[in-house]
């Protein structure tokens, strides 16, 4: 199904985590002398884009997916998700994953990204009426507007 447009900043982000996902996991199994990289790189993109991102999910459009029961199991799943995956990148941000915990990570997140796509967003774009989407796509725009909105690519050694 098309992206609404209401959810296509939320999206573009999706896209952005996932292409780092998709390095990783072309990177994997990751170089013991390449982990401290990666981690930067997660953190970074963490903080550039993802925690903000998770926390406009999780005030603005968990809580309207809330409104429908079929709803709720997933948006529990989907913030239990949120939970393990900031324990991951606080993990990155000190320096304490391992390679393989790298390669986890990616899949992790890649999972993550793809049930809230065509899981969530689907099921919300035909339970949500226009009016209704179009007040989160308000809330979503004034949330994400610190988040960097590009695609962090890791910096070339000179």
């Amino acid at each position: 199904m098309l992206r609404n447009k209401n959810l296509v900043p939320l999206s573009r982000q999706h896209q952005h985590a996932l292409a780092l996902c998709v390095r990783i996991e072309r990177a994997s199994p990751i170089d013991g002398s390449k982990v401290v990289e990666w981690q930067t790189e997660i953190a970074q993109q963490f903080d550039a884009e993802i925690k903000i991102h998770f926390a406009a999910e999780e005030q603005i459009v968990f809580p309207v997916a809330r409104n429908f029961s079929e709803l709720n199991s997933l948006v529990e799943e989907l913030l239990g998700e949120h939970r393990l995956l900031r324990a991951c990148f606080t993990k990155a941000e000190s320096r304490q994953m391992r390679s393989d915990e790298i390669t986890e990570f990616a899949r992790r997140l890649s999972e993550h990204i793809r049930k809230e796509e065509r899981q969530l967003f689907e099921r919300l774009q035909q339970l949500l009426p226009a009016e209704e989407m179009e007040r989160v796509g308000r809330e979503l725009d004034e949330a994400l507007e610190n988040a960097s909105q590009t695609c962090s690519l890791p910096t070339p050694k000179q």
